[in-house]
């Protein structure tokens, strides 16, 4: 347990009451404070309320379904959302990331697997104070102490994966990154994903930060490889 933990607030979120019971205990343990909801209408009348550090969400809910919880929430919060999810094929793992999910975990997993992965997220999500904490690059401002990103002069709303992919290629602009370099990157875990995922976020990113999503000035594709920042752009 660290200081830091108790004061984080987690949100667990799943119909089956014994799941709850066992990620909360292992919560508790760690020094989080912990809520629950069984359904998604109560899921997102407590994010709404309660606004949480992190929420862990199954993709199937009574009344209201884990997708449009989350979807409903991302209009609304960049809260980072951990998915949980009883399928493992890559449509399902892809729709969770592509609707803002942050992460997944497939059922039945290891409640300590999920522990390490909350972890990890909210390291991401709130990090130390950076010594540097502004990239500017023209249009597109980047303050890694906020954890805020203004492109062409409006703000922008990245998810917390999102910005982790985004910080880590214009710290070092020029750089070709891998794709599984970018997951690992990306995610702060031994995470057994598909390279697939990295393309996802790439998309969402050139949608929110570039001027003409379809032909980047920021994030360019290195063929057979995957990605570098292109930082030289006069303001």
């Amino acid at each position: 347990m660290t200081s830091s933990n108790i004061n984080r607030t987690i949100l667990v979120v799943d119909d089956d009451k014994k799941i709850v019971q066992l990620v909360s205990l292992y919560l508790k343990r760690e020094g989080y404070r912990v809520l629950t909801a069984f359904d998604g209408q109560e899921a997102l009348e407590l994010a709404r309320s309660k606004q949480p550090d992190l929420i862990v969400l199954d993709l199937f809910l009574p009344e209201l379904d884990g997708v449009d919880v989350c979807r409903l929430i991302r209009t609304e919060s960049r809260v980072p959302i951990i998915m949980l999810t009883a399928r493992a094929t890559d449509e399902d793992k892809l729709l969770g990331l592509d609707i803002g999910a942050d992460d997944y975990l497939t059922k039945p997993f290891n409640p300590r697997e999920l522990v390490a992965r909350i972890r990890a997220v909210l390291r991401r999500t709130w990090p130390e104070e950076d010594a540097n904490p502004d990239l500017n690059f023209g249009q597109l401002h980047i303050s890694l102490l906020r954890r805020e990103v203004i492109a062409q002069g409006q703000p922008v709303a990245l998810t917390p994966t999102e910005f982790r992919l985004l910080e880590t290629l214009a710290r070092d602009p020029g750089r070709a990154f891998s794709r599984s370099e970018l997951l690992d990157r990306a995610f702060g875990f031994d995470y057994d994903g598909i390279e697939r995922t990295v393309d996802v976020h790439i998309m969402n990113l050139r949608r929110k930060i570039e001027p003409q999503p379809s032909t980047p000035r920021y994030i360019m594709t290195v063929p057979g490889f995957g990605y570098r920042f292109e930082g030289n752009h006069a303001a």
